[in-house]
């Protein structure tokens, strides 16, 4: 069977869970068909890549140079027995193709556009084109992997035309490969929480990821203010969505900064490695989002041996067993300080009880590694696939 998977993001060019989760599955993929990767951006070894720069669409909005990739895209897999999209970014590209060459386009529902009315802040006018490629392809879409069933009741909420039977769960997955290189794994080493201006020898707190609205950040950084003061917090965040999100992420650090030492704050995308150790010596890994499909995130933190904080959102329940390998906190758009305040005690109860903080951090590692494995993923992947052709 020849498959093609149509992504905006592959390595080297990851910067989010959707690429993540691409990478990893592919390299099982790999192992069991004939895969080809269609991605977007520069050229790459294990990839056809497509330029997003079509000179002719020169300052126009972003969506509309995606789009014309998309194009691109369907043209360069006729050849393939299944096309298999990856976010609105390549849906179009999957649902183009198998109109015309009439084959299965299999989508996976990493987020959805609906449930994401920030992104009109990030894209204007965009969002209504991203929004409508994202329904075409759901509508047109042979079969629809919801990465948790929280996604899948959301895809079904979103998208209620669609034929529940259409739609099925398979979960992200993780590398738990002790000494991997790309995997998670407990790291003892220190080196690069030195250099990044880490204390050892003083608890922390860590945030990882991209500050979008999504992620919750702004929340995390007030929510800081009323962390235990022997906690050190450590945040490891990309670049913001929007010059309005990163002013405000600015004043909440400047704040944070005013009220209380040993934050740190590092904007460069750091390699997973590094990533790793700065994990593996948290006491707690928070995540504060206020939608998240899986959150695979907290899979690589609990990978690390981490405890984990996280917002009771979408398919975070899935991953994170409150109580057992981390504290879940209920999130009310309407109460925001109420959910501040949550974080803060939950975080300040692993603060103050490090033995418990410890045994979450254990109880996620084994977790991970007994139900979460890239391979089983790339299984239930591949036979959703043949029961298609």
């Amino acid at each position: 069977m020849r498959t093609a998977i149509l992504t905006r993001e592959y390595p080297p060019d990851v910067y989010g869970g959707a690429g993540v989760h691409v990478d990893y599955l592919v390299r099982e993929l790999r192992r069991l068909v004939d895969v080809e990767v269609h991605c977007m951006g520069a050229s790459r070894s294990g990839a056809v890549a497509h330029t997003e720069h079509e000179p002719r669409l020169a300052g126009a909005n972003p969506a509309l140079q995606v789009l014309s990739t998309d194009v691109a895209m369907a043209a360069g897999v006729a050849d393939a027995d299944l096309v298999h999209s990856h976010t609105w970014y390549a849906n179009m590209a999957g649902h183009w193709a198998g109109l015309l060459y009439d084959v299965p386009h299999v989508v996976t529902a990493h987020s959805l556009e609906p449930l994401r009315p920030w992104k009109a802040e990030q894209l204007g006018g965009g969002y209504r084109l991203s929004s409508w490629a994202e329904q075409t392809a759901f509508s047109g879409a042979t079969a629809v992997i919801a990465v948790s069933e929280g996604m899948r009741r959301d895809v079904l909420a979103s998208y209620p035309f669609l034929d529940p039977g259409r739609v099925h769960v398979i979960h992200n997955g993780i590398d738990t490969t002790p000494g991997g290189a790309d995997a998670y794994w407990p790291d003892p080493g220190t080196d690069v929480l030195e250099r990044l201006g880490i204390d050892p020898s003083r608890p922390y707190a860590v945030f990882v990821g991209r500050i979008t609205r999504q992620k919750g950040v702004p929340h995390l950084l007030r929510a800081g203010l009323e962390f235990d003061p022997a906690l050190q917090i450590v945040l490891l965040a990309g670049a913001a969505d929007t010059p309005e999100l990163k002013a405000e992420t600015d004043a909440a650090i400047a704040a944070l900064r005013t009220a209380r030492d040993g934050v740190v704050v590092e904007s460069r995308m750091l390699p997973r490695a590094e990533v790793r150790q700065v994990l593996s010596h948290a006491l707690v890994f928070c995540c504060p989002s206020v939608y998240e499909p899986l959150g695979i995130v907290n899979l690589e933190a609990m990978a690390c041996e981490t405890a984990v904080v996280a917002s009771r959102v979408g398919g975070i329940p899935e991953v994170v067993a409150d109580g057992e390998t981390g504290l879940l906190v209920d999130y009310d758009r309407a109460d925001a300080a109420g959910f501040e305040r949550g974080l803060a005690a939950a975080v300040n109860r692993l603060a103050a009880d490090p033995a418990l903080a410890e045994r979450c951090g254990a109880a996620g590692r084994e977790r991970a590694v007994r139900e979460f494995g890239w391979g089983a993923v790339a299984e239930r992947t591949v036979a959703l696939y043949r029961s298609l052709v």
